[in-house]
C-alpha cells in the first residue's frame, strides 16, 4: 500500500520544437524584385550651416518609390585622391606613395594617399598635380583616371576622384601652414601587408591601393 501523502511524479515539460526554416524546392519562384526608376526631386533646400569647406542643407525631397522625406546632406565640391606609383626601382613590386598626418577627427595618425579638395571650377588632372605637389613635393609626366566613389552617400555629396599618376620626379613638398606631413615611398607589397594586418584605416587609401592590386593582377 503506497505511504500517505507521498509527492506525485512530476511529468517533464516538452520543449517547443524550433520550426524549421522552410527550403525552396524546384517549384517554388524567387519574389521578383521591385524595379525602382525615374529620379529623385528636391522640393525645397535650406543652408543651415555654411562653413569653409562644407556647408549642410536640410532638404524637402520626393524619390523613386514614391519616398517623401526630409533629408540632411553635407554639400561638398568633392575631392582628388592620388596614387602615385614609381614603376622604376622594381617594376614588379612597385612603389606606392602614401603620406602620415595627424588627423583630428579619427584622433591618431593615418597613413593615406596623397588627397585634396577641388576647388571651385578647378579641373579634376590639374588639381591633382596642385595637391600632389603641395603635399610631397612629387610631379607626374603620366596622369590617368584610376576610380571614383562615393564616401557616404547617405548623408554627404563629396566625390572621391582617385587618379593614377605615374613616371614621377621628386621636388619640394609646400603644405599649408597647418599640414605637417611624412612621406613614405613604400614598396606595394607591403602596402598590401599593412592593409591586411589592419594597419590602415584610411577609406580612399583602402580602396586606391586594393583596386591598383587587382588591375594588375588581372593583367598577369
Amino acid at each position: 500500500m503506497a505511504a500517505k501523502n507521498a509527492p506525485s511524479k512530476i511529468k517533464p515539460v516538452k520543449k517547443a520544437r524550433t520550426p524549421k526554416a522552410a527550403r525552396l524546392t524546384k517549384h517554388d519562384q524567387p519574389l521578383t524584385p521591385v524595379k525602382l526608376t525615374g529620379r529623385g526631386r528636391t522640393l525645397s533646400s535650406k543652408t543651415v550651416f555654411q562653413g569653409k569647406v562644407f556647408w549642410v542643407t536640410r532638404d524637402e525631397v520626393t524619390e523613386p518609390g514614391g519616398v517623401h522625406a526630409t533629408r540632411e546632406v553635407i554639400r561638398h565640391n568633392g575631392s582628388v585622391v592620388i596614387l602615385a606609383v614609381d614603376t622604376r626601382t622594381d617594376p614588379a613590386d612597385p612603389g606606392i606613395l602614401l603620406i602620415r598626418q595627424w588627423r583630428h577627427a579619427a584622433n591618431q595618425f593615418l597613413l593615406e594617399l596623397p588627397a585634396g579638395r577641388i576647388e571651385p571650377g578647378e579641373k579634376l588632372i590639374p588639381s591633382g598635380r596642385r595637391e600632389l605637389l603641395e603635399e610631397t613635393g612629387y610631379r607626374a609626366r603620366k596622369w590617368s583616371k584610376h576610380t571614383k566613389y562615393f564616401a557616404s552617400p547617405g548623408f554627404l555629396t563629396e566625390a572621391m576622384n582617385i587618379l593614377l599618376a605615374e613616371d614621377l620626379t621628386v621636388g619640394q613638398a609646400t603644405p599649408e601652414d597647418d599640414e605637417k606631413i611624412e612621406i613614405h615611398m613604400t614598396p606595394l607589397s607591403e602596402v598590401l601587408r599593412l592593409i591586411h594586418a589592419g594597419k590602415i584605416h584610411d577609406g580612399k587609401t583602402l580602396i586606391g591601393v586594393l583596386f591598383y592590386a587587382s588591375l594588375r593582377k588581372f593583367k598577369t
